[in-house]
């Protein structure tokens, strides 16, 4: 059930372009699935009328917090990165439809890309919970853009690509050793659409089932506006209500 919540600033840390904010509620924190996400009010940007779409991070229910991972790309997101420890932040949450969850034994494979490794940390922690201990091949522009991977790494046998060279290896996630060594029955994927688009192509050669989460600009994050419509075998979807996480065989890729 959506709930509108007003959140203080508990922690913050930088790494370069982007910002952890951990966010704390003395309300209980409703159902929240991995691949989910928020709407995130921006206060004090006279330039932003509208709320941000981000994606949930992590969530500790004991303690009623949500973490988000922002990128500081536009105004808004640069106000948000702003935020002090103990300010409030208001978020609409939880929008969407997450990951699909995979039957214990499976062998899940975690492809993320920039900004997009941010969902797939709580998805791999969820994951760990049922018994669960996914592969994640994280990839960047350089090792500055692949934050916390001492932290996936707990969750997971974790690989990494870097466009430079300067960690793991060099070239695009779908170049990574590990598709040649191994195997897998699902496969999750997360960040800039021709990455996605790319994966999808590798995992419908190699028939592995394969979830996308989209990232298309929006507006309100209930399906009113329109302004985040993806083209899929059933006709034209709102990403923000159907999505943000298809089955790559719904898309017309």
């Amino acid at each position: 059930m959506k709930q509108i919540i007003d959140f203080k600033l508990v922690e913050k840390q930088g790494y370069g372009r982007s910002v952890l904010l951990q966010l704390r509620t003395g309300r209980v924190l409703p159902e929240i699935r991995p691949g989910q996400f928020v709407q995130v009010r921006v206060d004090g940007s006279p330039s932003t009328y509208l709320r941000r779409p981000i994606s949930i991070h992590d969530v500790d229910f004991e303690r009623n917090d949500i973490t988000l991972l922002v990128q500081q790309i536009g105004e808004g997101t640069r106000h948000l990165a702003a935020a002090e420890v103990g300010d409030t932040i208001n978020v609409v949450l939880p929008l969407g439809n997450g990951f699909s969850m995979p039957e214990r034994g499976e062998r899940c494979l975690l492809v993320g890309g920039g900004i997009g490794i941010a969902p797939l940390y709580y998805f791999a922690k969820v994951m760990g919970e049922i018994g669960i201990r996914p592969t994640l091949l994280l990839g960047g522009k350089s090792k500055s853009d692949l934050i916390r991977l001492a932290d996936y790494e707990r969750l997971g046998e974790t690989f990494v690509t870097t466009e430079d060279g300067s960690l793991g290896e060099k070239g695009f996630v779908t170049m990574h050793s590990v598709w040649q060594k191994q195997s897998f029955d699902k496969i999750y994927v997360c960040g800039p659409k021709p990455m996605m688009k790319a994966v999808a192509k590798l995992a419908a050669e190699k028939d592995v089932w394969c979830e996308v989460s989209l990232e298309n600009l929006m507006a309100c994050g209930l399906g009113a506006c329109l302004c985040c419509v993806e083209d899929t075998v059933d006709g034209h979807v709102c990403v923000c209500k159907e999505g943000p996480v298809f089955n790559t065989r719904r898309l017309k890729w």
